[in-house]
């Protein structure tokens, strides 16, 4: 793979006497490559310097193209990894769907790994939420969802005490939705709230990003067909991961 990495780059001829700054010609070299297919989704590029060397510029105009292609988010700086071209965004529709199905969907392979599973008191927080009293038991699950071998969501959740039995290895295996539907609870409806912040220093190391990296963020209360709060989610994303896609009607 580096090697055909090199090769590609290797081919990319930059133009000094243009008008056009060269930082912006290499980041658009960069870009025409991962179109193109010749710079795979998921690929690790070499770091700056290489890079500077194969493209016949110095480093710091390579740090420029770098950054304008990860402020587009078609690069991403991982933590302990360097520099990768990021993974084709999943499409999420606003939907109560789970994430888990819709990687399937999209053709990825997800994988979750189970952070904490255990009962607590309820927060405050939550307890309004979810419709029990402060301090009540629920389950509290936080989860880091996998693509392809690669984190791509955090996800914290709280279910109301004595709705069902939940087992990390039955987490590890499917989504929440599915075991919901297993359990006989139908998810029918929810309501869901999408924001943006700056990765923190935990989000950040188990997600491999950088400390104040964007984030999409989510919360959804859902709700089964008798009207009945199952769970509150507070999710985080990396920010080049995602995008949601919606209908807007005219009435």
């Amino acid at each position: 793979m580096a090697d055909d990495i090199l090769r590609v780059l290797s081919g990319i001829n930059l133009d000094p006497s243009s008008p056009v700054p060269l930082y912006h010609q290499a980041a658009r070299a960069l870009e025409r490559a991962i179109e193109e297919g010749d710079l795979p989704r998921g690929s690790k590029l070499p770091n700056e310097l290489d890079l500077a060397g194969e493209l016949g510029i110095s480093r710091p105009t390579m740090r420029q193209a770098i950054k304008q292609l990860v402020d587009k988010g078609l690069l991403v700086r991982r933590r302990g990894i360097g520099t990768i071209v990021a993974p084709r965004p999943v499409r999420r529709a606003v939907a109560l769907t789970s994430l888990y199905d819709d990687l399937k969907a999209a053709g990825r392979e997800p994988a979750t790994r189970v952070l904490s599973l255990e009962e607590v008191g309820c927060p405050p927080e939550v307890a309004e939420h979810l419709g029990v009293g402060p301090g009540e038991p629920v389950v509290q699950l936080e989860r880091l969802r996998l693509a392809d071998a690669a984190p791509i969501a955090l996800m914290l959740n709280f279910i109301p005490g004595g709705l069902m039995q939940l087992r990390a290895e039955d987490l590890e295996r499917a989504g929440l939705y599915e075991l919901f539907r297993r359990a006989g609870i139908a998810p029918h409806v929810a309501t869901q709230r999408i924001g943006a912040r700056k990765a923190d220093a935990g989000e950040a190391e188990l997600l491999e990003i950088e400390p104040g990296d964007p984030v999409l963020t989510m919360n959804r209360v859902a709700y089964d067909t008798a009207g009945r709060a199952i769970e509150y989610g507070w999710h985080r994303y990396p920010a080049e991961s995602y995008w949601f896609e919606m209908m807007l009607v005219e009435f």
